[in-house]
């Protein structure tokens, strides 16, 4: 099999090159720059049709995870960036299949569940979902992050591609044990004594174990009765003051100091990030993986803390 990973130098790009490259797989990254990795890289600007587009002849799988990251304060210019960089690479790589003899039969594209709209009464699945933007309470920087995910999913269907079938993969927060990843940061809070409750501790964080974003990777790709958006996260949400509660029991320390909704938009800014991941509540199921009969590995978040923990501490 035979895989080309455009913007597969970030984390998630890295869970999926390492997993697949160790499976024997032929991965190739598309990249602004060198890395020094066991797998494949081709430069390309993200932008604008080059030599990186023969590459995807003969390929049976493109994963697009192109844009700047979201981790920063949105500033204007940074939103420009930041929508740009995911519209434009998205829709060079549409051109680039649409001129293929022999085009991929599957491309996968990255989406996000937090175009969904903010909400405690019901989860959000792809049938009955509500998109969010519209809500009352939403801050402006909420409704910038659904515009990014709309415009993005939007350039991935402009061009037809009638040989390619094309998934939306609306994925929750990946959690793995890499450093600088969410989870990284999260049990960082922990083991300095202050992974309490954010805000209300209301709010639901939807999340998968990075065993199964590989996985379930791998279903997409086997199944070709799915297309279009596909939710990636397990079926059961947590409210933030249980997920970091269960974190903490399963690192083993029992002190959390809670942080208010003022406190987290300081600390924000000091860490020149949004409060939104934190304070969205995202609470979004696989409605369409279930029914196609994918099994987690990991659907309880106890036994996901417990192993993220343990491989955390093995690896740092």
């Amino acid at each position: 099999m035979k895989l080309i990973l455009p913007g597969g130098r970030g984390q998630v790009g890295t869970i999926l090159a390492r997993a697949f490259h160790a499976a024997g797989r032929d991965v190739t990254v598309l990249s602004r720059g060198p890395a020094a990795v066991p797998w494949k890289i081709v430069r390309w600007d993200a932008e604008t049709l080059g030599d990186w587009a023969v590459e995807l002849e003969g390929a049976d799988v493109v994963i697009n995870l192109a844009g700047r990251s979201v981790n920063c304060r949105y500033t204007p210019e940074n939103r420009r960036v930041i929508n740009e960089s995911r519209v434009n690479s998205t829709r060079v790589l549409g051109r680039a299949i649409a001129a293929c003899s022999r085009p991929p039969r599957v491309w996968l594209q990255a989406s996000t569940a937090t175009i969904y709209a903010h909400r405690f009464d019901a989860a959000n699945d792809e049938a009955t979902g509500i998109l969010g933007g519209a809500e009352f309470d939403a801050p402006d920087t909420w409704r910038f992050s659904i515009d990014v995910a709309t415009s993005w999913e939007r350039a991935a269907q402009e061009v037809a591609l009638p040989q390619t079938r094309q998934v939306l993969m609306r994925s929750a927060v990946i959690l793995s044990p890499d450093r600088g990843g969410i989870f990284d940061t999260l049990l960082g809070l922990v083991r300095h004594g202050l992974g309490g409750t954010s805000g209300s501790g209301r709010q639901y964080l939807s999340w998968i174990h990075d065993a199964d974003f590989v996985r379930s990777v791998y279903w997409l790709i086997e199944h070709e009765e799915l297309a279009g958006a596909v939710n990636i996260a397990v079926p059961h949400p947590m409210p933030n003051a249980e997920f970091m509660r269960t974190l903490r029991r399963a690192w083993g320390t029992r002190i959390g100091l809670p942080a208010t909704r003022w406190m987290l938009e300081i600390g924000a800014r000091l860490m020149r990030t949004e409060t939104e991941l934190v304070l969205k509540s995202r609470r979004v199921v696989p409605g369409r993986l279930l029914e196609s009969g994918f099994a987690f590995q990991y659907p309880m978040w106890p036994e996901a803390a417990t192993d993220l923990c343990q491989r955390w501490r093995e690896v740092h």
